[in-house]
């Protein structure tokens, strides 16, 4: 326990340079952020991550689950994902801190390739979880921070590094979500490919009949497993992205909001601001007035999302 709260503050020291927004390391894939985060740059859809809390707590919702992390755990999404995201200071005051390092399907299919198969089955959907970092976990992510003071070793050390990050993964809870990423037959590898497809086409209509003809599986089963992995349909799903990207238009770009919405996808307006509202509390021109008085103008929807 001293070994790894020594480990923690290590941590907590090498991310202290972060800011309150996505801040790169200088080592590939690792990010970090520090502070208090406008709820607007927490709503995105996330890329496929293992995020660790150092400092503070986050929760992210996805549909209708809602996961809380504090520190010394950490959450792994094993997909794309539209989510709402918030962090809290610790309890004593200091600033939520955390680092994350984006998932890259090639550098786990070459691990794997180097690791016996496991043995035995399992029968899990969700892609997104939490668990509770193990000390050696943690010793790995301590001697990639530590590269950010020697970036000479950057180029030689950081593979091995991520590799080992992602091995010790591989060993909890988690490594059955990583398993499937770099699985192509897997049934998450498949919905991979439909969530590509709706991200793309999110303003065209889409045929739940065709995704799961492109997925290889029956509707019945292409809606349980989409739904398994994501908490949404894929309906819901396109209209999250949709309603995420608005708010970009809206906000960022100044669109009013009957030509967000028709960007967007959406054949009414009305319907448009129902559910922008139902999703983000607020009728669309009210919350964007509301982001760029809080942020005074700043404005970067997109930039804490992935950590």
């Amino acid at each position: 326990m001293v070994a790894m709260n020594n480990q923690l503050n290590e941590l907590r020291a090498l991310a202290a340079r972060a800011e309150n927004r996505r801040t790169e390391t200088g080592i590939p894939r690792v990010a970090m952020v520090q502070g208090k985060i406008p709820e607007h740059l927490l709503a995105a859809v996330y890329d496929p991550m293992i995020n660790l809390i150092l400092q503070g707590s986050k929760s992210m919702t996805v549909g209708e689950r809602t996961l809380r992390y504090d520190p010394a755990t950490y959450f792994v999404m094993s997909i794309e994902l539209p989510a709402v995201g918030q962090v809290h200071p610790a309890a004593s005051g200091e600033p939520y801190l955390a680092i994350s390092l984006t998932l890259d399907p090639t550098v786990l299919v070459n691990l794997l390739a180097d690791l016996p198969q496991p043995v035995g089955q399992y029968d899990k959907d969700a892609g997104f979880s939490v668990a509770a970092v193990t000390p050696d976990l943690m010793d790995a992510w301590v001697r990639m921070l530590r590269l950010m003071n020697r970036p000479e070793d950057i180029a030689a050390l950081a593979p091995v590094y991520e590799r080992e990050i992602l091995y010790r993964v591989l060993q909890g809870p988690h490594g059955w979500m990583l398993r499937d990423i770099a699985a192509p037959d897997s049934a998450m590898a498949r919905v991979s490919l439909a969530i590509q497809y709706i991200r793309r086409a999110f303003a065209e209509p889409i045929r739940v009949e065709r995704l799961a003809q492109q997925a290889t599986m029956s509707v019945s089963a292409f809606h349980r497993h989409f739904k398994a992995v994501t908490a949404l349909s894929p309906l819901q799903y396109q209209k999250r992205v949709r309603l995420l990207q608005a708010r970009t238009l809206l906000v960022a770009n100044g669109k009013n909001v009957t030509s967000a919405a028709f960007e967007v996808g959406y054949e009414s307006p009305t319907q448009f601001s129902r559910d922008y509202a139902r999703v983000f509390g607020l009728p669309p021109a009210r919350d964007a007035a509301r982001i760029l008085g809080e942020t005074r103008g700043q404005v970067n929807v997109t930039g804490a999302g992935a950590v």
